[in-house]
């Protein structure tokens, strides 16, 4: 049923000292996690590659040995979501209103609406992290996992054992990152952490983690150790509002993986329906969250 005289009773008559019920939002967070692609086709699909391995000892007269194993490993696929939102205003609410500045009928909060939504979709990669999703497909394990194929072996991107957020589980993870990260054929990649994401509730510990100059939560002397091993972690911290687990935490690392790939750009629209007289107004947009490199990630999930 479209908002009618019923619904804005108190907007009819005059008096009102004004109106609540706006409130500033929550900055942009997703776009601090996922790289932004523009996407011109309804299913966008990422093949990983394997490359040459380790070159061979050659013996005097002896013949070079070939590595022919290149070639396709895994394809990673991201289907755009479409996000729509409506709502329809009778003409006599609009009418009758004697505050339409500030409850104005052509915008009752559109943009709000698709922006969080939007972060809920973002977030919601790193919430199921640990889950398979077989449409993503991949090379058939979750976003964190600790046992992604390589050629010969396996490589970790989480804690054997899921670990709270403290000095030594991040230094743990900093190091696991610069020295486990492999390409499929096995080679070492310049792998780094750089950004810790967070929910609310670890925000403290990150603080105490990230700002100290010296050693956190210690009476020694020593220098904070974070801000220098494997090169620091150059971007801090950002604290995400739609983490729905208040003990998970992540460290985005330099390499691309994590993609926010838009199809159709926010689009709204407003028009009188010619036989009821209602305003119909409704916004648009396709997009999808999604990942093609487990590389790009280090999450733990304790209990």
């Amino acid at each position: 049923m479209a908002v009618n005289l019923s619904a804005i009773k108190d907007l009819l008559l005059p008096g009102l000292r004004g109106i609540e019920g706006k409130y500033e939002q929550i900055p942009s967070q997703y776009d601090k996690i996922f790289a932004k692609h523009n996407s011109k086709m309804a299913l966008e699909r990422t093949a990983e590659m394997r490359y040459l391995g380790y070159a061979q000892l050659k013996t005097e007269g002896g013949q070079t040995s070939f590595d022919n194993n290149a070639g396709e490993r895994f394809v990673y696929n991201q289907e755009h979501n479409e996000i729509g939102l409506g709502y329809a205003i009778t003409r006599k609410a609009i009418d009758d209103n004697l505050y339409k500045t500030q409850f104005a009928p052509s915008n009752l909060g559109l943009i709000e609406s698709f922006s969080q939504t939007k972060e809920i979709y973002a977030a919601n990669v790193l919430n199921t992290a640990t889950t398979y999703n077989a449409n993503i497909g991949g090379d058939g394990k979750a976003l964190c996992a600790t046992d992604h194929p390589i050629d010969g072996g396996t490589v970790a991107n989480k804690p054997t054992t899921d670990v709270e957020l403290n000095e030594s589980t991040l230094l743990n993870a900093m190091i696991s990152i610069r020295t486990n990260f492999k390409d499929q054929a096995g080679l070492k990649i310049f792998a780094r952490g750089r950004r810790l994401v967070i929910p609310p509730q670890l925000e403290p510990v990150a603080i105490r983690l990230t700002k100290s100059e010296l050693r956190p939560g210690t009476s020694d002397n020593d220098v904070n150790a974070i801000m220098m091993t494997a090169g620091g972690l150059s971007e801090g911290y950002i604290v995400n509002d739609y983490l729905t687990d208040t003990n998970n935490w992540f460290l985005l690392t330099n390499i691309d993986g994590l993609a926010y790939m838009e199809r159709v750009k926010f689009e709204s629209d407003m028009q009188v329906d010619f036989v009821t007289d209602n305003l119909l107004v409704k916004g648009y947009e396709r997009y999808s969250f999604g990942y093609y490199n487990w590389r790009s990630i280090f999450g733990s999930f304790p209990t």
